[in-house]
Protein backbone atom coordinates (compact mmCIF):
# COMPACT_ATOMS: atom_id res chain seq x y z
CA UNK A 1 0.00 0.00 0.00
CA UNK A 2 2.84 2.38 0.96
CA UNK A 3 4.28 1.69 -2.39
CA UNK A 4 1.20 2.88 -4.36
CA UNK A 5 0.81 5.73 -2.41
CA UNK A 6 4.76 6.88 -3.08
CA UNK A 7 3.45 5.87 -6.92
CA UNK A 8 0.86 8.32 -6.56
CA UNK A 9 2.39 10.88 -5.50
CA UNK A 10 5.22 11.14 -7.29
CA UNK A 11 2.46 11.59 -10.44
CA UNK A 12 1.11 13.97 -8.74
CA UNK A 13 4.12 16.16 -8.33
CA UNK A 14 5.38 15.02 -12.09
CA UNK A 15 2.19 16.65 -13.16
CA UNK A 16 2.39 19.95 -10.69
CA UNK A 17 5.63 19.84 -12.26
CA UNK A 18 4.12 19.66 -16.07
CA UNK A 19 1.34 21.62 -15.50
CA UNK A 20 4.05 24.59 -14.15
CA UNK A 21 5.91 24.05 -17.28
CA UNK A 22 3.41 24.72 -19.57
CA UNK A 23 2.22 28.08 -17.99
CA UNK A 24 5.64 29.17 -17.69
CA UNK A 25 6.19 28.17 -21.35
CA UNK A 26 2.77 30.08 -22.28
CA UNK A 27 4.19 32.94 -20.52
CA UNK A 28 7.22 33.15 -22.30
CA UNK A 29 5.30 32.75 -25.50
CA UNK A 30 2.83 35.44 -24.83
CA UNK A 31 5.77 37.91 -24.68
CA UNK A 32 7.19 36.97 -27.44
CA UNK A 33 4.07 38.13 -29.61
CA UNK A 34 4.14 41.93 -28.45
CA UNK A 35 6.72 44.23 -27.86
CA UNK A 36 7.61 47.85 -26.26
CA UNK A 37 8.16 50.49 -27.69
CA UNK A 38 9.24 54.14 -26.95
CA UNK A 39 7.39 57.35 -28.50
CA UNK A 40 8.62 60.34 -28.35
CA UNK A 41 5.91 62.26 -25.75
CA UNK A 42 3.91 65.23 -27.18
CA UNK A 43 6.03 67.97 -25.32
CA UNK A 44 9.54 66.54 -26.91
CA UNK A 45 7.68 67.02 -30.09
CA UNK A 46 6.87 70.11 -29.78
CA UNK A 47 10.09 70.98 -28.03
CA UNK A 48 11.87 69.43 -31.50
CA UNK A 49 9.21 70.95 -33.88
CA UNK A 50 9.49 75.05 -32.34
CA UNK A 51 13.68 74.21 -32.64
CA UNK A 52 13.27 73.63 -36.51
CA UNK A 53 10.73 76.18 -37.10
CA UNK A 54 12.61 79.06 -35.06
CA UNK A 55 15.76 77.98 -37.06
CA UNK A 56 14.15 78.24 -40.56
CA UNK A 57 12.93 81.49 -38.90
CA UNK A 58 16.44 82.82 -38.61
CA UNK A 59 16.77 82.00 -42.05
CA UNK A 60 14.10 83.45 -43.28
CA UNK A 61 12.22 80.79 -44.49
CA UNK A 62 7.93 80.59 -43.30
CA UNK A 63 7.67 76.44 -43.27
CA UNK A 64 5.34 74.28 -41.63
CA UNK A 65 7.12 71.36 -39.06
CA UNK A 66 5.53 67.86 -38.00
CA UNK A 67 6.70 65.31 -35.58
CA UNK A 68 4.95 62.07 -35.97
CA UNK A 69 4.85 59.44 -33.49
CA UNK A 70 7.05 56.07 -35.02
CA UNK A 71 4.33 54.61 -37.08
CA UNK A 72 3.83 58.48 -39.01
CA UNK A 73 0.87 59.67 -37.01
CA UNK A 74 1.03 63.29 -36.35
CA UNK A 75 1.68 64.14 -32.67
CA UNK A 76 2.82 68.11 -33.32
CA UNK A 77 1.87 70.37 -36.13
CA UNK A 78 3.58 74.38 -36.61
CA UNK A 79 3.08 76.32 -39.15
CA UNK A 80 4.25 79.62 -39.83
CA UNK A 81 1.96 82.00 -40.64
CA UNK A 82 3.15 83.06 -43.98
CA UNK A 83 3.73 79.19 -45.28
CA UNK A 84 1.95 77.93 -47.54
CA UNK A 85 -0.87 75.44 -47.29
CA UNK A 86 1.08 72.69 -49.26
CA UNK A 87 3.63 72.78 -46.32
CA UNK A 88 1.85 71.39 -44.13
CA UNK A 89 0.70 68.22 -46.06
CA UNK A 90 4.67 67.93 -47.20
CA UNK A 91 5.71 68.41 -43.62
CA UNK A 92 3.40 65.37 -42.30
CA UNK A 93 4.62 63.64 -45.59
CA UNK A 94 7.83 63.68 -44.72
CA UNK A 95 7.71 62.79 -41.30
CA UNK A 96 6.02 59.78 -42.26
CA UNK A 97 8.09 58.71 -44.49
CA UNK A 98 11.11 59.13 -43.00
CA UNK A 99 9.66 57.24 -40.20
CA UNK A 100 7.95 54.56 -42.26
CA UNK A 101 11.44 53.88 -43.59
CA UNK A 102 13.52 54.68 -40.83
CA UNK A 103 15.69 56.97 -42.62
CA UNK A 104 16.04 60.24 -43.92
CA UNK A 105 13.91 60.88 -46.57
CA UNK A 106 16.79 62.27 -48.86
CA UNK A 107 18.80 59.20 -48.57
CA UNK A 108 15.40 56.93 -49.94
CA UNK A 109 14.91 59.65 -52.38
CA UNK A 110 18.37 59.44 -53.99
CA UNK A 111 17.76 55.38 -54.04
CA UNK A 112 14.68 55.81 -55.42
CA UNK A 113 15.01 58.10 -57.68
CA UNK A 114 17.83 56.47 -59.75
CA UNK A 115 17.10 55.57 -62.88
CA UNK A 116 15.83 51.99 -63.39
CA UNK A 117 15.42 51.38 -59.29
CA UNK A 118 13.69 48.36 -58.28
CA UNK A 119 12.10 50.46 -55.26
CA UNK A 120 10.91 53.71 -58.19
CA UNK A 121 7.15 52.39 -57.44
CA UNK A 122 7.15 53.46 -53.87
CA UNK A 123 7.47 57.50 -55.09
CA UNK A 124 3.34 57.07 -56.29
CA UNK A 125 2.49 55.29 -52.73
CA UNK A 126 -0.11 58.04 -51.02
CA UNK A 127 1.28 60.32 -48.49
CA UNK A 128 4.56 59.06 -49.74
CA UNK A 129 7.12 62.66 -49.93
CA UNK A 130 10.42 62.45 -51.58
CA UNK A 131 12.72 65.15 -50.70
CA UNK A 132 14.70 66.11 -48.13
CA UNK A 133 13.68 67.48 -45.08
CA UNK A 134 12.17 64.44 -43.13
CA UNK A 135 14.12 62.57 -40.65
CA UNK A 136 14.02 59.97 -38.01
CA UNK A 137 14.26 60.32 -34.57
CA UNK A 138 16.53 57.88 -32.42
CA UNK A 139 16.65 57.32 -28.89
CA UNK A 140 19.36 54.37 -27.22
CA UNK A 141 19.03 52.60 -30.84
CA UNK A 142 15.12 53.04 -31.52
CA UNK A 143 12.87 54.76 -33.19
CA UNK A 144 10.86 56.95 -31.14
CA UNK A 145 9.29 59.49 -33.69
CA UNK A 146 10.11 61.35 -37.14
CA UNK A 147 10.37 64.95 -38.32
CA UNK A 148 9.41 66.84 -41.06
CA UNK A 149 10.12 70.49 -42.11
CA UNK A 150 8.43 71.82 -45.29
CA UNK A 151 8.87 75.32 -47.04
CA UNK A 152 12.60 76.15 -47.23
CA UNK A 153 14.30 76.68 -50.39
CA UNK A 154 15.12 72.81 -51.49
CA UNK A 155 14.66 69.71 -49.41
CA UNK A 156 18.27 70.25 -48.00
CA UNK A 157 17.31 73.25 -46.52
CA UNK A 158 14.54 71.71 -44.82
CA UNK A 159 17.10 69.31 -43.74
CA UNK A 160 18.93 71.86 -41.86
CA UNK A 161 16.49 73.06 -40.14
CA UNK A 162 14.17 69.10 -39.32
CA UNK A 163 18.18 68.21 -37.90
CA UNK A 164 18.11 71.45 -35.62
CA UNK A 165 14.79 70.15 -34.19
CA UNK A 166 16.64 66.78 -33.44
CA UNK A 167 19.32 68.75 -31.68
CA UNK A 168 17.07 70.56 -29.36
CA UNK A 169 15.87 67.17 -27.72
CA UNK A 170 18.96 64.91 -28.05
CA UNK A 171 19.81 65.57 -24.25
CA UNK A 172 16.13 64.68 -23.32
CA UNK A 173 16.70 61.46 -25.47
CA UNK A 174 20.16 60.27 -23.82
CA UNK A 175 19.01 57.76 -21.65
Amino acid sequence: MKKHTLFSASRLVGAALLAACSLWAQAAQADSATWKQTIITPETALKAAQAAKAECAKRGWQVAVAVTDPSGLPLVLLRDRYAGWHTVAAAEGKARTAASWREATSAVAARVNKPGAAESAIKNLPGVVMIGGGLPIEAAGQMVGAIGVSGAPGGANDSICAEAGLQAITADLNF
